[in-house]
């Protein structure tokens, strides 16, 4: 294929620093991650995760609906529809038309969401209906065991949202065996809304079982089955008539963890796109030590819905983080200037962090002969002439100057001319704002699997580069010439 051999560079990337302490330093943010991904079954939980953890790293969270008050060295976040988080640190130097730096990506992965109307019954079977959400590779979704995870609004005095998490084994999406489809080997195409209910109980069990309590006719929760709703209901500790609405979402019970001979992988639900959204908190909260000298303000963006285009209020191609830019831009004190937020654009750079395909064993040639990004080899900056990535010849040279500083190696990817290419945040937040940007990602197997691969390595990776993008960005835009 034309490829390096994973191992040397592996190597070189452990002796980058003391080589036991740096292994240390990588099994340590591996570990960390898998904890983020555990507790992040759904977006709302990702959100609610990074909250935790900004908070306890000092950060203020400011309200959608009230005037900001912002100063120089301050830490703030703000969350949109509980799935979408903004959070944003101003360097101790800023004025009010200095740059953002900003690191993007999204919280939200394929799986399927229960129905609006949910009841299903077939042939002695309670079912649930659900909803394929995004692009996933559905067949592994069949023969596992899969929990709920979401949120559910109640009805008690005012409105009230509550996450859910039910981790018990609660459904099941059964295949249909051997002997009755004999084609399956050839072509396995199961009808998305036929063949993909998940089966929640029988109806004989339940008839022996003691009766769930029953919703009032007129209440929403009427819509679906009284034993879903009797988990929800036993889990948040109110009644079926309290439950306004939910957005719940099928999730693998078996939990992220380490593994290989090596302890070298991450095989784990969702690392598309976890993954930066924990080494971009992660990048932010290191880099805060050094804010103070900062004359940019540092941003990182997660949001929702990228995986179905992003056309929501939550999503990268609304107005909500352009919102966002202008209101920490007039909140500073001293903000005077009319056009001080279209000043800080043409000062800014946005890293659109979105996972990578790395190169398949069983497949290279599915990927581009001289682009091949291996594991434990660097975080990847994607390239695409059209216009499916954003990155530029500049902001990849930015990109490379960040790495030199921080010691961290970079890799490419273009796709094949015979083969489509995704898309990202990237290109929409570019051509909304008018600000440069980079598509990256950290290199992984198994893309829309209900579980993917990737390498422990990447996470202290991404964190470092991240890291060193908020501290050295300014600086380093500053020394651009144009000849």
């Amino acid at each position: 294929s034309g490829a390096p051999s994973p191992l040397p560079l592996f190597s070189q990337v452990l002796k980058l620093g003391h080589k036991m302490s740096k292994k240390a330093l990588i099994q340590e943010a591996a570990k960390d991650f898998v904890s983020f991904v555990n507790k992040s079954p759904s977006p709302f939980h990702v959100v609610q995760e990074c909250r935790v953890r900004l908070e306890a790293a000092g950060f203020q969270e400011l309200k959608e609906k009230d005037r900001w008050n912002v100063k120089p060295n301050g830490r703030y976040f703000v969350i949109n529809n509980f799935s979408t988080i903004v959070a944003f640190a101003v360097g101790g130097k800023y004025k009010p038309g200095n740059g953002y730096s900003i690191v993007g990506a999204h919280t939200d992965s394929p799986c399927f969401r229960v129905k609006p109307c949910s009841c299903r019954t077939s042939v002695g079977y309670i079912g649930v209906g659900v909803e394929p959400y995004g692009g996933g590779i559905w067949h592994t979704w069949f023969d596992r065991d899969l929990k709920l995870a979401g949120r559910v609004i109640l009805k008690q005095g005012g409105l009230v949202h509550r996450l859910v998490h039910i981790e018990e084994p609660i459904l099941n999406i059964p295949n249909l065996c051997i002997h009755l489809d004999r084609d399956m080997h050839y072509k396995f195409a199961p009808n998305k809304e036929t063949h993909m209910i998940p089966v929640l109980a029988t109806t004989l069990q339940q008839q022996l079982e003691e009766a769930a309590e029953e919703a009032p006719q007129d209440s929403p929760a009427c819509n679906h089955h009284p034993l879903l709703i009797s988990l929800l209901t036993k889990q948040l500790g109110c009644s079926p008539a309290d439950i306004m609405d939910f957005e719940l979402c099928l999730a693998d019970t078996q939990p992220a963890r380490i593994g290989g001979a090596l302890e070298e992988f991450i095989f784990a639900p969702r690392i598309d796109n976890l993954m930066n959204c924990y080494t971009g908190l992660q990048g932010m909260i290191k880099s805060m030590d050094s804010l103070e000298g900062d004359s940019n303000v540092r941003v990182l963006a997660l949001f929702d819905n990228e995986e179905v285009g992003s056309k929501s209020v939550q999503g990268a191609d609304s107005s909500t983080l352009e919102f966002y830019l202008k209101r920490i831009c007039a909140g500073v004190p001293g903000a005077d200037s009319s056009v001080a937020f279209e000043e800080s654009i043409p000062k800014s750079i946005v890293l659109s962090a979105d996972q990578a395909h790395a190169v398949h064993p069983n497949y290279p040639e599915k990927h581009e002969k001289n682009h091949q990004p291996q594991l434990h080899q660097g975080v990847v900056m994607k390239f695409n002439s059209n216009q499916k990535y954003a990155t530029t010849a500049i902001t990849a040279s930015i990109l490379r100057e960040v790495a030199r500083r921080c010691g961290q190696p970079l890799q490419e990817v273009l796709v094949r001319n015979d083969s489509s290419c995704g898309s990202t945040i990237g290109p929409l937040i570019s051509s909304k704002l008018g600000v440069r940007t980079v598509d990256i990602g950290t290199p992984q197997l198994s893309m829309h699997s209900i579980r993917e691969t990737c390498c422990t390595t990447g996470v202290y990776q991404a964190t470092t580069l991240y890291k060193q993008f908020y501290e050295s960005f300014p600086e380093i835009d500053a020394s651009f010439k144009a000849m």
